[in-house]
């Protein structure tokens, strides 16, 4: 009877500890998907130049270079993807293959983003 009343304990706590993880991983996910949303709206408000990697670096003539606007715009667009693909990623648990394929998208994604951002923002 001892041993029964043992074994159920023990997958009590594993079912515990396994739905712990995972809602841990859902709270973090929604939480850095936040982070990344606030960021987009900080992007469309024109409040987020200092974040753009390159542009709060660049003197005045290179930053006459780029459509701040537009860049902007890129930058948001490219936040709010972030914020989709992170508050997804605990759909797909511990599959690995559908984690795999989401990464490679969102690289690309990033990949046409950065393209855009060195070819539709420049002024011309």
């Amino acid at each position: 009877m001892y041993r029964k009343l043992f074994v159920v304990s023990v997958r009590i706590r594993i079912f515990a500890t396994k739905n712990l993880n995972y809602h841990t991983m859902i709270i973090t996910s929604i939480a850095f998907a936040a982070l990344f949303l606030i960021l987009a709206i900080l992007f469309i408000m024109g409040k987020g130049d200092m974040l753009i990697a390159g542009y709060n670096t660049a003197d005045a003539e290179d930053k006459k270079k780029y459509d701040i606007k537009r860049l902007r715009i890129i930058m948001a667009v490219i936040s709010v993807i972030t914020a989709g693909f992170i508050a997804i990623l605990p759909v797909f648990g511990d599959n690995k293959d559908a984690q795999l394929g989401s990464g490679a998208v969102f690289i690309l994604i990033v990949i046409v983003f950065a393209i855009l951002a060195n070819t539709w923002a420049k002024n011309k």
